[in-house]
């Protein structure tokens, strides 16, 4: 039964419908999302209910009928993926089926037309059941002129028809497929968390049209000249200049500097970074490929997905094995002119186990990496940080949050520190810079009272130097060291040495210099564990990258237990210390920006981590971590790991056990409906035991 949707209550540009589905929440409101003049959704699971924002234009009936439309189509969508992956077992139920039927008329009394019968159905059925693995094997040998696991597969079936043992060509049908579906379902299971993930990002932006009024676009709609606005929490999706309007803006994520810029009229703003606070009117100057982030496209070429090594040695040893198969087939058949013995040969290979396993294995991890958060591009990178030696940390934004804090307060001139929090608060009060909220939230951590500024008094914000205001007739100033020297402050007791490698906001009051606030960018949460658990996974060096001062570096390095690190770096000066030490180990490269993109593509492994991730990291790197969560990256390496062994578990039970059954098949010990159960009930075995990575807990 699919969805109904109604109106609970509507006003003009608000409407709430009431809507069951069975699709999640959060796709409910991305595809929604996507309808034209639809500003926003939020679906409400318990209530059934969706709240739509929407252009007041939109009528709610048409409202109603997209939403009608639009599920239903994505539900059918649904429900048409579940039966096709259903579909594929008919066959098994249908071998089964007749495989019992068989097997009970075989071992009674019936008479020897209906005996005949159940045999001629039972070869018709397996056949048509497996017409496609018949087709692909014998096409395969015709065309390229040498046979394969199929070509193996349905020498059998044909085999066990003419030896009259219909029941071994089914039992190879229903198991084979089996191993078959249960690799395609990992696989399909991988894609789904994948897509889950990557169907939530969002690309449109509010364009300005000729009438003047903003409309919802998506990004490859807007030109060159066209003006968009961007709103608090956005990300600016082009580069171009302010043309109105003023705001704080993170571009963090680009240049590596944590400290966000005031973006006003006439001034530079580029795609990837995020507006903070305030609200832009950008004229757009580079859109989509034009952007600054197609310059460093050129670094993505060479990022293809690759087939994992381990699973280039099970396919070719699977193409290797084929012919070993008929070999022995030929040979028992000469040797003892029995054609059991010789089909024993063929019913059992190395092939599917060694091949689905490791296939189904590698699937898994990446199912498995994109549950906890983690979009892994290629098998081969699962392989690769199996043999991790050395990470790579990039310190803005990936090591630290990228949210400023009060780290030290020094007082002058006789001032208490509560006294220079005091001054600055009353400046910094109604700032909505992430300075000024580091300020106010050391405030209320020390419960200091804020007095209000001088009634008559506004506050003079000075676009990157700094702000000031008066109290008590007498003007505080709150900024940089270059506006207290513009503004002739006096600095009798202040020792510029001392503080020139630091990141300080100065505070002064009645022209003196009474106070130094030290800002500084807190570890993210998490990342003391995810080090260590690094450690424990047998990773050694774990170094670190940052544009820096060196004191500021050397003392992260100190708190994190680093190995070592390297300050005031270039975007430049990152891939070369990446290719550096890469020369000698395995290198995985974890940043999240723009300037990270050279080191990302030259890492074995680059990993963009956070919410503040470019697009262009995101497509350098090999790893995408969705979360702020750092503990995620031991958890790819310990799921590697485990991947791996779990591999060569496969290798060995594959060649232990059908090993054993070629050799009881050899000597006749065993017939081929029981050589056949063995090998695909192995195949199964290998495959669930591969598979149970993306089923098992973490």
């Amino acid at each position: 039964m699919y969805s109904a949707v109604s109106v609970v209550h509507s006003l003009p540009g608000r409407t709430r419908f009431h809507l069951t589905s069975s699709m999640k929440p959060a796709l409910i409101e991305y595809f929604i999302r996507l309808l034209p003049q639809v500003y926003s959704a939020t679906y409400n699971h318990l209530t059934k209910s969706v709240l739509v924002y929407h252009h007041t234009t939109l009528s709610v009936t048409t409202l109603q009928k997209y939403l009608q439309q639009l599920i239903l189509q994505k539900e059918k969508e649904q429900v048409r993926v579940c039966l096709s992956s259903w579909r594929k077992l008919v066959p098994v139920a249908a071998c089964t089926a007749m495989f019992l039927a068989n097997w009970y008329i075989q071992k009674s009394s019936f008479p020897l037309i209906v005996k005949t019968v159940s045999i001629w159905s039972a070869n018709i059925i397996s056949i048509l059941t497996s017409i496609d693995v018949i087709k692909d094997g014998f096409l395969n040998l015709m065309k390229a002129r040498k046979a394969n696991a199929n070509t193996l597969t349905a020498t059998s079936i044909f085999a066990s028809i003419y030896t009259k043992n219909p029941g071994s060509a089914l039992v190879i049908t229903i198991m084979s497929t089996i191993s078959e579906w249960l690799t395609e379902y990992t696989s399909e299971k991988t894609k789904e968390y994948i897509h889950s993930i990557m169907d939530l990002d969002i690309n449109f932006a509010w364009k300005v049209n000729e009438q003047g009024i903003e409309e919802k676009v998506e990004l490859s709609q807007v030109r060159q000249e066209d003006s968009i606005i961007v709103y608090t929490g956005e990300k600016i999706p082009v580069d171009g200049t302010v043309s109105k309007g003023q705001g704080t803006v993170d571009e963090s994520s680009l240049t590596g500097e944590y400290m966000p810029k005031e973006k006003f009229e006439g001034q530079q703003v580029y795609a990837g970074s995020i507006l903070q606070h305030g609200q832009l009117t950008i004229l757009v100057e580079k859109v989509g490929e034009d952007t600054a982030l197609s310059r460093i496209i050129q670094l993505l070429e060479e990022a293809q997905e690759k087939q994992a090594p381990i699973q280039n040695i099970a396919n070719s040893l699977s193409e290797k094995m084929v012919p070993v198969s008929f070999g022995l087939a030929f040979l028992t058949l000469l040797l003892t002119r029995d054609m059991n013995r010789a089909m024993n040969m063929l019913v059992i290979d190395f092939i599917c186990g060694i091949k689905l396993s490791t296939a189904t294995a590698l699937y898994a991890a990446i199912g498995k990496a994109a549950k906890q958060g983690a979009i892994v591009k290629g098998s081969n990178y699962i392989e690769d940080m199996s043999h991790l030696e050395t990470v790579i940390l990039d310190k803005t934004g990936t090591i630290t949050e990228g949210a400023p804090i009060v780290q030290q307060v020094i007082p002058l001139d006789g001032f208490e520190q509560e006294d220079v929090i005091r001054l600055a608060a009353i400046a910094e009060k109604n700032s909505s810079h992430p300075i000024a909220d580091a300020i106010i939230n050391q405030a209320k951590e020390w419960k200091v009272d804020i007095p209000a500024r001088d009634e008559s008094a506004g506050l003079d914000m000075v676009i990157g130097k700094g702000i000031s205001t008066f109290l008590h007739g007498k003007q505080i100033v709150v900024g940089s060291l270059r506006f207290m020297k513009e503004l002739k402050i006096k600095m009798v007791n202040y020792l510029e040495s001392e503080h020139k490698d630091e990141n300080f906001i100065y505070v002064a009051y009645d022209k003196t210099l009474i106070g130094i606030i030290s800002i500084f960018d807190r570890i993210r949460s998490g990342m003391h564990r995810a080090v260590e658990d690094l450690r424990l996974q047998g990773i050694q060096d774990i170094i670190m990258l940052t544009g820096d001062k060196r004191n500021v570096a050397r003392e992260m390095a100190k708190r994190l237990r680093l190995n070592w690190y390297h300050a005031e770096t270039l975007p430049e000066d990152k891939a070369k210390f990446v290719k550096q030490y890469r020369r000698n180990s395995t290198v995985m490269m974890v940043g999240d920006g723009i300037n990270d993109a050279p080191a990302l593509a030259h890492a074995n492994i680059g990993v963009t981590m956070g919410g503040k991730r470019t697009d262009i990291a995101c497509e350098a790197s090999d790893i995408i971590i969705t979360s702020d969560n750092p503990e995620v990256l031991p958890q790819l390496v310990g799921l590697s790991k485990k991947t791996m062994n779990i591999i060569k578990q496969n290798f060995f039970a594959t060649f232990l056990i059908n090993g054993g059954a070629i050799l009881l098949g050899a000597f006749g010990i065993i017939s081929p409906i029981v050589c056949a159960a063995i090998h695909n009930t192995a195949t199964i075995g290998v495959v669930l035991n591969s598979a149970r990575i993306l089923w098992g807990g973490n």
